[in-house]
C-alpha cells in the first residue's frame, strides 16, 4: 500500500474486507438498501425493479464479498444474470465497459465451478 500523497508505503500481506470487493453497481445497490434499511419493498420502487431482482442483486452482493446465500434458496442461472446486466447497460444504469466486466467476471465463475 502507497499514500498517494506523502508517498509512505507499508508492505505486507493483507486481506481485503469483503465491501471492498464489490463494483460500482454493486455499491450502489447497497446504498439504496441500506438507505431503505433493508425494506426490499423501497428497494423495488427507488431502483424501478421487480422483488426478484433486488433479491438477485442482494444475492451478487453476498457472494461478491465471500459469503454464501443461505441453504435451500436457488441459485439463479447465469442466462438470468446476463439478462440483468444486459439491461441494466440498456437502462444507463451501467457502462459498457462495467457491464462488460461483470459479464466476464460471471463466465470466469462458470469456469472455476466446472474444474
Amino acid at each position: 500500500m502507497v499514500c498517494s500523497e506523502c508517498r509512505i508505503s507499508i508492505e505486507g500481506d493483507f486481506s481485503i474486507p469483503g465491501i471492498f470487493r464489490l463494483n460500482r453497481a454493486q455499491i450502489d445497490f447497497v446504498e439504496v438498501f441500506l438507505k431503505n434499511r433493508g425494506v426490499i419493498r423501497e428497494v423495488e420502487r427507488e431502483l424501478g425493479v421487480s422483488y426478484p431482482t433486488v433479491r438477485a442483486r442482494l444475492d451478487d452482493v453476498v457472494k461478491a464479498m465471500g459469503y454464501q446465500c443461505r441453504d435451500g434458496e436457488p441459485d439463479r442461472s447465469s442466462e438470468t444474470r446476463r439478462r440483468e446486466i444486459l439491461e441494466q447497460l440498456g437502462e444507463g444504469k451501467l457502462t459498457a465497459q462495467e457491464a462488460f466486466e461483470q459479464l466476464r467476471s460471471d463466465t470466469s465463475k462458470e469456469g472455476d465451478e466446472d474444474d
